[in-house]
């Protein structure tokens, strides 16, 4: 996901293409093969595969195609090393951007990326440059477009499964939990086990402040950049603290 969960960038999300929807399975699938291979393939004894799991089902990823990662993932179907790294740049009017991957090629990961940072009028940054503005948070999110859901009712089951707080916002809800996994994955599936299903349920980083953009040029690149990171295979989440404007 890019940025925090600010709802144009959720219904942005919710209608992604099935393209790109393809990539978010791809994706997910490397992080579930590399949890596997280092904790196993039994959900109830990994929660780092556990947690991921729930992450492929709010993407809507297949059950089938979660069993048939897991199974190839045991079986060492997948012979590559990947390695987890976090880069950090800024894009247009100087927007803190993250990026996460995994990838089992540095110098190509990090070529790729400081060729998208300059091309969108940006730069990709030293460690450290940006991530003081951010901080670790988990982070569920529930569709309620329907308005299935009263106030009252997400007050009382966020209270009982140990949330930290919740936003109800138009067509959505925005609940914000401990970024201690073992903590967050028990409000989870506390939630799960009283019916949610979340369009959302990650640990996030998320921006202490926001930037705007003025110049509809400069929003052009910003979004451009963001396109160009999230369709790279090696990365994995996107994270920054540009307050898109809304759509119209």
């Amino acid at each position: 996901m890019s940025g925090h969960s600010k709802w144009n960038n959720i219904k942005r999300k919710k209608e992604k293409t099935d393209a790109q929807k393809g990539k978010i399975f791809t994706k997910i699938g490397r992080e579930m093969a590399v949890a596997v291979r280092e904790g196993g393939p039994d959900p109830l004894n990994n929660g780092k595969l556990r947690d991921l799991i729930a992450k492929a089902k709010a993407n809507n990823v297949p059950n089938d195609n979660i069993d048939r990662i897991i199974k190839k993932a045991a079986g060492e179907g997948d012979k590559n090393t990947y390695v987890d790294m976090v880069y950090e740049g800024y894009g247009p009017s100087g927007v803190a951007v993250i990026v996460e991957a995994l990838t089992d090629n540095k110098n190509r990961t990090a070529g790729d990326l400081r060729h998208y940072f300059d091309k969108c009028g940006g730069n990709l940054g030293q460690t450290g440059c940006v991530s003081f503005m951010f901080s670790d948070k988990g982070v569920i999110v529930i569709d309620n477009e329907d308005d299935k859901y009263t106030e009252d009712q997400i007050m009382e089951d966020c209270m009982e499964a140990g949330a930290e707080d919740f936003e109800f916002g138009d067509g959505v809800i925005e609940i914000s939990a401990t970024s201690d996994p073992n903590e967050f994955r028990a409000v989870r599936e506390a939630l799960e086990a009283k019916g949610y299903t979340f369009v959302e349920a990650d640990i996030q980083k998320v921006p202490s402040t926001y930037t705007k953009i003025d110049d509809p040029e400069l929003c052009e690149k910003m979004q451009k950049l963001l396109d160009m990171l999230e369709d790279n295979d090696d990365v994995q989440e996107v994270y920054h603290n540009w307050e898109a404007p809304e759509e119209e």
